[in-house]
This record gives structure tokens, sequence and C-alpha cells, in this order.
């Protein structure tokens, strides 16, 4: 059992200051580098979400084979699930016609299934308790439905809700420091608090990954997608080098 634990342990990343970072850069990477796909290649969003999905799934059979930490494949994976959840979501909100609010809410249903699926399996829905196959799997499933989720409420407080993609940054990072005070400030579950900033940095990252490609006219920079995504992407590999990641700690 030790072993097993040990195993899996390795292969969970410490959340440092440097993991929100990059988790954030990596969430406006997905919203960039789906669009690349979707919008700018012309494939429309199930295509794209073909495409993103097949990713997903080999980069998690890949992560669940390994044998400890690799920050690379790691954060690979999670590229891969906020790249399929934002051509997913897209799908919902736009080729679905159920707009929104309306992708929003049963992304929130599919997310919270997850969770109640992972608990009533597993007991818990704790990243510090991942230490098999069966749930890692609930840990990758749960985090795509978590990004896909996060880039519909994006656009639904950017478009929808009239905030724009300014306002809506200055809203969901609102969110966060307030998540970040209750964390310092009182004894509620790590575990929520974990998974709700977990959830907010997707609105964040889709908000600014379309202030950045979307044109002027609607609010946005009109940056090309293919050198944002390019430059996000170094900028992620340059924070992965330097910053050395360590395994997370494990409860027993």
């Amino acid at each position: 059992m030790k072993n097993s634990t040990k195993h899996a342990l390795s292969k969970v990343p410490e959340v440092t200051f440097i993991f929100w970072i990059i988790k954030i850069a990596a969430t406006t990477l997905g919203e960039t580098g789906g669009d690349v796909v979707s919008i700018s290649m012309n494939l429309g969003y199930l295509v794209g979400t073909f495409i993103f999905s097949a990713i997903f799934f080999v980069a998690v059979l890949a992560q669940i084979k390994i044998d400890s930490f690799r920050p690379l494949l790691y954060w690979t994976t999670i590229i891969a699930t906020t790249t399929v959840g934002t051509t997913l979501a897209d799908f919902s909100d736009r080729s679905l016609g159920i707009g929104y609010a309306g992708g929003s809410l049963l992304l929130f249903s599919f997310l919270m299934l997850s969770f109640f699926i992972w608990y009533r399996s597993l007991g818990t829905v704790s990243v510090d308790t991942v230490s098999t196959p069966k749930a890692e799997m609930f840990y990758w499933m749960t985090i795509m439905f978590s990004q896909t989720l996060g880039t519909a409420l994006g656009d639904w407080t950017a478009d929808s809700a009239g905030f724009g993609y300014i306002g809506s940054a200055m809203g969901f990072s609102v969110l966060l420091a307030f998540i970040v005070a209750i964390y310092y400030w009182t004894t509620l579950s790590r575990t929520m608090l974990f998974w709700a900033a977990f959830i907010l940095t997707r609105p964040l990252g889709a908000v600014v990954g379309d202030f950045l490609d979307k044109p002027i006219t609607a609010g946005g920079l009109a940056l090309s997608r293919s050198s944002a995504s390019a430059i996000l992407l170094v900028f992620i590999l340059i924070c992965i080098l330097i910053f050395k990641q360590k395994a997370a700690k494990q409860i027993h």
C-alpha cells in the first residue's frame, strides 16, 4: 500500500504560487489554442472537440502509466483539458443553441456529477489522496469538466452579462483573491477551496485569452491567435524549466 501511495504521489505537483501562475497561463492558452483550431483553421467546434479529446485521452493514459511526477507531461495534460474544454464549451453554448447560461448550467451539472461519483466511489475528492489509476481517472475527468465549465462561465460574464473581457477578468481576480483570504484566515475545507480556485482560474484565463485575440471593436486587442498561443506556450515552458516543481505530499 505504501508503494502504491508513493507511486501516485510522485505524479501530483505541489500546489504553490507558481502552480497557479502556470495554471492561469495554461487556461489562457487553452482558449487561444482552441480558437486556432476551431475558428482560424475553420474546422468548427465539433471537429476541434474530437481532435483535442483524442489528445486529452492519450495524455491522460500517459500520465497514469508513468511512475513519477513529470512536469512537462503533467502540464501538457492540463493544457489538453483546457483546449478540449474550450471547444466543447463553445459547441455546447453555440452549436447546440442553448446559450451561455444553458451551457454553463449543463456543464455545472456534469461537474457536480463527476464530483459525486468520485466521492461515492472513493470517499474523497481531495487531490492529496489520488493513489490509484481509478482515482487518477476521476481526477482528470473532473479537471476536464471544470475547464469546460470555466470557459462557458467566462463567455457568459463577458458577453451575456455585459461585463466585457477586462471587467470579467477583474471580477474573477477579485473572487480568487477572496478565496486566498479565506484560505489564510479560516479553517474552511482546503479541498473545497482548491477546487473553487481551480474552477475560477479557467474563466479568468478564458476572458484573458479572448481579450488578447478578439477584434478591437469587440473589446479585444486583435492579436493573432497563433502568436498569442505561441507566446503563452513559451512562457509556460520557461516557468517549468526555471521553477523546479516538487511532487505533492500525500495524506495517508
